[in-house]
């Protein structure tokens, strides 16, 4: 009796393990990504749908261009099967930390010839100490066209890596660029009007986006957020009465009231996130056409 129990018990038993040997191993077959940045984090799940956790980790209160990875955070990355890096000297931290260079893809190597070079600013971020930019505006995905030949190297990388196939991440990139194509159609057509206007920036991010639509920018050096000291404000009205600026563009909403203090310079607000971090309740496209909106809605000022 004994062992014909094992009998029937038997088969149950193995089949189980079979279940669940299968389950964990379509568990280890699933890709992970890492992302330095939102954008990053986007094109890799548009180009990978469900096949991938796709991972930007840095915490929302932190500027993505300073973040400093932890022990733990460093562990996960190099554990990765592909880790997205933007170039042009985005994510400090990119530098001081061993990567294993098989997995590392430099989304930006193939446009490194329409980098823009900027003056070496050293300042705060919130974030613990100074910082000091390199000398290259990072922005690059502000540029739609830039942004279309990092999904491009993103795909590429899928594809090498065997992590989908050539057909299914072809096909999805296809949407992407068609996506990324028609916006930068729509914003050259949108901010034609604004050519003749000087805008001013809170922080220095929109080099790319401004020499794509031939725009004028003047940046300062505002803390994200953050309202305005006496001085900044005294220096921004002498920038206004000097440049003609109408427009005041902020990477993030600042405390209440800070608008009210500036449209008394006779300035338009707009916020326009650089998406480094990406937009609440909002995808990379959503929340850059929402901003090219309200922005060419200023056209005619």
């Amino acid at each position: 009796a004994k062992a014909e129990m094992k009998r029937t018990v038997h088969p149950v038993l193995a089949e189980a393990m079979m279940l669940c040997t299968a389950l964990s191993a379509l568990a280890q077959e699933t890709a992970r990504i890492v992302a330095v940045n939102y954008p990053l984090q986007y094109f890799a799940q548009r180009l990978m749908g469900e096949g991938a956790e796709v991972v930007f980790p840095v915490p929302a209160d932190v500027d993505p261009s300073f973040w400093r990875p932890s022990i733990a955070d460093i562990s996960m990355i190099q554990a990765a099967d592909l880790i997205l890096l933007n170039g042009a000297g985005f994510a400090s931290w990119v530098d001081r930390v061993s990567l294993p260079r098989s997995k590392v893809v430099n989304t930006t190597a193939a446009v490194k010839d329409r980098f823009i070079v900027t003056e070496s600013i050293t300042h705060s971020h919130g974030d613990g100490g100074e910082h000091s930019h390199e000398g290259l505006a990072s922005y690059t995905w502000l540029d739609p066209s830039m942004a279309i030949a990092q999904a491009e190297a993103v795909a590429a990388a899928i594809i090498s890596k065997n992590l989908a196939s050539d057909a299914f991440v072809t096909a999805r990139l296809d949407g992407l660029r068609s996506d990324l194509t028609a916006l930068d159609t729509q914003a050259r057509s949108r901010l034609d009007a604004l050519r003749r206007t000087t805008i001013i920036a809170t922080h220095p991010r929109y080099q790319y986006f401004a020499s794509r639509y031939d725009l004028s920018f003047l940046s300062l050096e505002w803390e994200a957020g953050s309202a305005p000291t006496q001085g900044q404000l005294g220096a921004l009205k002498a920038l206004v009465e000097e440049s003609g600026a109408k427009i005041l563009i902020w990477e993030a909403e600042p405390t209440a009231g800070t608008f009210d203090t500036t449209a008394n310079l006779g300035l338009e607000n707009i916020v326009f996130s650089p998406l480094a971090h990406g937009a609440k309740g909002q995808t990379f496209l959503e929340a850059f056409q929402a901003s090219l909106s309200a922005l060419s809605e200023m056209g005619g000022q």
